[in-house]
């Protein structure tokens, strides 16, 4: 996860204020530039371990094996005047080896040292490190997005719709859906060969990450070798989740294969209701398509 961390300049320095009677007004005395260092660089490895922790302890069916954290400080910039973002901190916490630790009693920078973490001595002197890891949102096969959702109405059938405008209607409803938590969705060039149709970005700490999504304009059941071919694409991604959307149905071996997975499988009914959600309607028939241009993969 990638966190915001507080600027050095944001926290408090008044240490003490005293009313003097006799000139009737308050006087306030600080803490010294070196106890605001010291002060700031503790909070942040305290941050930095609380985090980490409350992830863990949120996650009660145990999905998750580590957690990687990338704490980023934005601030201006002394020496240009401009606004700067550097990641201070990166560390990669195993779940067995962190949950051995009790934080109550821990010095949290020789914690954070212990779990081989990157980072300046002084971290309030905002030293740039590179994160131990990050989601790279380059990717040389993403292409511009096109707007299709406006086209549809009640009598608009999705299983004959040209099958390169459902891969961008798929990406601008999930570009809807995701947005809804500050992620955003890409569309992948056009290839028809079964791989990533899109991918979304979600900044969620506990659900968030890289996620593949695949469309399939289908009129016969989805069987259970896109379902595995999706598994083989989020393992091959490093994605955390992977989604297939048809406009048809899947069989029950293919629900039975994603029980457990990290997949999510969205048949037409389930298409019909997202797009609702965000104000667009459609309709499916299957037969209707099949008359008129037959069965169409993406």
């Amino acid at each position: 996860m990638d966190y915001a961390l507080p600027a050095p300049g944001s926290l408090p320095r008044v240490k003490e204020v005293k009313y003097v009677k006799s000139r009737d007004e308050f006087v306030e005395s600080f803490i010294s530039e070196r106890e605001s260092n010291s002060l700031y660089d503790d909070l942040v490895y305290q941050i930095c371990l609380r985090t980490v922790h409350e992830l863990f302890e949120a996650d009660r069916v145990n999905a998750l094996e580590a957690v990687v954290f990338n704490g980023w400080v934005e601030s201006i910039d002394e020496a240009t005047g401009k606004l700067a973002k550097a990641c201070i901190l990166s560390v990669h916490a195993n779940r067995a080896d962190f949950e051995q630790r009790d934080l109550a009693h821990v010095d949290a920078k020789a914690c954070f040292k212990d779990l081989k973490g990157v980072g300046s001595s002084k971290l309030h002197r905002l030293a740039p490190v590179a994160p131990v890891l990050s989601i790279s949102r380059e990717d040389k096969r993403f292409v511009a997005s096109q707007e299709v959702a406006g086209q549809l109405d009640e009598g608009f059938n999705l299983a004959a719709m040209d099958w390169e405008d459902f891969e961008h209607l798929i990406r601008e409803v999930f570009a809807k859906e995701f947005s809804l938590a500050g992620g955003e969705v890409k569309v992948t060039q056009a290839s028809r060969d079964g791989g990533v149709d899109a991918v979304a970005f979600d900044p969620d700490p506990i659900r968030g990450g890289k996620t593949v999504i695949q469309a399939k304009r289908y009129t016969n059941t989805v069987g259970l070798s896109f379902v595995r071919d999706l598994y083989g694409t989020v393992m091959a991604e490093g994605a955390s989740k992977g989604i297939l959307v048809t406009t048809s149905d899947y069989g029950p071996e293919a629900y039975e294969f994603a029980k457990g997975k990290p997949l999510v499988l969205l048949n037409g009914a389930n298409l019909l209701h997202l797009l609702a959600k965000h104000g667009h309607k459609a309709r499916i028939d299957l037969k209707e398509a099949k008359m008129l241009g037959g069965e169409l993969t993406l």
